[in-house]
């Protein structure tokens, strides 16, 4: 039966597999950020239930002896009911004795196997969630950084490709323009663009 967890996990997996590429990339993706957010914040929430569960099956021990109590001393008060009614009562609360030794020694026996087992599955499932839940979000973390590494590379490039345009334009202009026209053109532009004084 697949857990909480792994449907998650699957969801997560299938999710990356159908994001499209980066333009001109064959390894980074683009990914929706608050989907992401969305799925990392629904595996936290479900890890620690699933942990739960496991610790549930360990509390059972108590209930395994318990049951095992009540059996061997029902086993006693029937062993005292008989001594009653039989000549040798040394010899049948021996045996009694015996017997619910017995099954005492052998219910905590299975009771002991029983919590062993549980507690290697429950640490066994609680270290494969965690060392997992860790590989994707070191993933994610480093596509978000990458993202925003070659964003603000692409950024920086247009920036100068602006100013180097903008000084061949200011080149340009003083090739064409003589520097008084270019003086009295930029002083009536600032004086269209100053506010004026009744």
């Amino acid at each position: 039966m697949t857990s909480r967890i792994e449907q998650i996990i699957d969801d997560l997996e299938l999710y990356i597999e159908n994001c499209k590429f980066k333009p001109f990339s064959t390894d980074m993706i683009i990914v929706n950020k608050t989907e992401i957010d969305e799925m990392i914040r629904d595996l936290r929430m479900t890890t620690p239930e699933e942990i739960k569960r496991y610790q549930k099956i360990i509390s059972n021990k108590e209930a395994i002896l318990n049951d095992a109590r009540e059996k061997a001393q029902a086993l006693l008060n029937n062993a005292e009911v008989q001594t009653n009614e039989l000549i040798s009562e040394h010899q049948i609360m021996q045996q009694a004795y015996a017997q619910a030794n017995e099954i005492v020694e052998l219910a905590t026996q299975q009771a002991q196997d029983i919590l062993d087992r549980a507690t290697m599955e429950a640490n066994g499932m609680r270290t494969s969630v965690m060392q997992y839940s860790d590989r994707m979000l070191a993933n994610l973390e480093t596509i978000i950084k990458q993202s925003i590494e070659f964003a603000t590379k692409d950024y920086n490039k247009l920036v100068g490709d602006l100013q180097e345009i903008d000084s061949v334009v200011t080149a340009n202009r003083a090739d064409l323009v003589p520097a008084e026209v270019m003086e009295d053109s930029e002083e009536a532009s600032a004086d269209m663009q100053s506010p004026s004084v009744l």
